[in-house]
Parts: structure tokens; C-alpha cells; sequence
């Protein structure tokens, strides 16, 4: 796939008249139906007006070609951060929920349980020793204090996962940063839970946000990995076409 191509058909092309004659005759050409400006994504020659104009120093850094599709891809993981939010709030709901019906639940519990021990002893299972039950009874019981922690850690991952998704998809670096270090907060519990049963999903999950994490830290130069942030400014420069062309004007 053409990303550069890809990006034009979805916002259009972006062209630029530099101030400078000698990049200016670079990315300018006279046609019989007018005058065309090489978009600085793709790369084509584009009839009609520039969409800006100035110093070369002043032009928009636009993305093409690996940056493109790198910030394609930042934007799938900040439409799964946010589906994760989604699903963080529901349980959040659904806490909230059980909390003001906690009483009316144990009292249904309690009266429906005895009903069920009949046919339970059908099959020789002795329910008031199951530890199902126990578990549902122990989470009936749970007190306020308990369900107002549930409450706040489910609300603050959900806040966390959004932030990460704002700053993926706007593309931002401290929106990487956000990312990187809310990822890699919750690995080693991820390991923990891995230890304890292994799943096909939570092996996935893992995966992913470990990918995640080695992702934005080497390839998006964080916390000073590979040069930090003056070396990807450079490499954001480097790949701009109004660049190349600027040094293709001065050799």
C-alpha cells in the first residue's frame, strides 16, 4: 500500500511555495492547464494554488511514506485504548450498580440457595461446602470500603486508557510518553496473573502491550533511547520531502 497516496485520498494533497527561488523552480512546474506544486506527501504534481507559502524553515512537517504509516498505526492502538476505557467504565457501572442493590442481592441469595440443595444432592454435590458458593457469598459480603476501591481503580484505569488514546491518535509525544509508562505499569501484573493461569487472551494482551511499550520507547526515541528527541526531530526532518528537495537545490 501507497500510505503517502492513502493520506492525500483522505485529507487531500499538501502543497507549499517556499520563499527561496531555487526550491521554489523545484516544486513548481508551468503545464498547458496551469500551474502544478508537488504535494510534500505524496509527492505529485497538483494543479492549481499552493496551500501555503513562505520560508522553506516555515513549512509544515507533513508525514509520507514509514512516518505515515507509523501514525496509522498509533491511531488502531488509540482506538483499542479506548475500547478498553469503554469497557473499564462498564464494570465501573456495573460496581456502582451491584453496590445499591448489594443488600437486596444477599437477601435473593440467601433465600434461593436452600431451594437449589435438593437437586444438588441429586448428584451427590454438597452445596453448603462448594467453594463457588463460598466465592459468591464472599462477594455479596464485600464491604463498601472494598467496593469504593474497585470503584476508584476502575475509574482511574478507564481515565488513563482514554489519555492514552487522545494522545496516540493526536499524535503527540507526550501522548507516547502517557502510553509507554501506563503500559509498562501494569506488565509485571500481567506476569503475576500469567503465573497463575495462562489463557490464550491474557498471553495476547501481554504481547501486545509489550510490543507496545518496546514500540514507542526504540522507535519513537523515548526517554533518550537512540539520540531522544532531537535524533527523531532529525529523522522527521530527514524524510520530508520539502527537505530532500532543499538539498537537492543545494548540491
Amino acid at each position: 500500500m501507497d500510505w503517502s497516496l492513502r493520506g492525500c485520498a483522505r485529507q487531500g494533497h499538501a502543497t507549499f511555495a517556499p520563499d527561496e527561488p531555487d526550491l521554489r523552480a523545484r516544486l513548481c512546474v508551468e503545464t498547458p492547464i496551469g500551474t502544478t506544486w508537488r504535494c510534500l506527501r505524496c509527492g505529485d504534481f497538483v494543479v492549481g494554488e499552493p496551500h501555503g507559502h513562505g520560508p522553506a524553515d516555515e513549512a509544515p512537517i507533513v508525514l509520507r511514506g514509514k512516518a505515515l504509516r507509523e501514525a496509522f498505526i498509533l491511531r488502531i492502538l488509540a482506538v483499542e485504548r479506548w475500547i478498553r476505557a469503554l469497557l473499564l467504565a462498564a464494570l465501573a457501572a456495573a460496581v456502582f450498580t451491584f453496590e445499591s442493590t448489594q443488600t437486596s442481592l444477599q437477601a435473593w441469595f440467601e433465600r434461593e440457595i436452600p431451594r437449589f440443595k435438593p437437586l444438588a444432592q441429586q448428584f451427590n454435590y454438597n452445596l453448603d461446602k462448594s467453594p463457588t458458593i463460598s466465592h459468591l457469598r464472599s462477594l455479596l459480603h464485600s464491604r463498601h470500603a472494598t467496593l469504593h476501591l474497585v470503584e476508584a481503580f476502575l475509574i482511574g484505569y478507564a481515565l488513563l486508557q482514554l489519555a492514552e488514546g487522545v494522545g496516540l491518535w493526536s499524535l503527540k509525544r507526550w501522548g507516547e510518553y502517557v502510553a509507554a509508562v501506563g503500559t509498562s505499569v501494569f506488565l509485571p501484573l500481567e506476569i503475576y496473573e500469567l503465573t497463575k493461569n495462562v489463557t490464550s487472551l491474557k498471553v495476547a494482551a501481554f504481547v501486545i502491550n509489550l510490543g507496545l511499550v518496546a514500540y514507542l520507547v526504540v522507535r519513537k526515541r523515548l526517554f533518550g533511547v537512540r539520540g531522544g528527541r532531537a535524533a527523531y526531530e532529525r529523522e522527521r526532518h530527514s524524510d520530508s520531502l520539502l527537505e530532500v528537495e532543499a538539498a537537492a537545490a543545494r548540491s
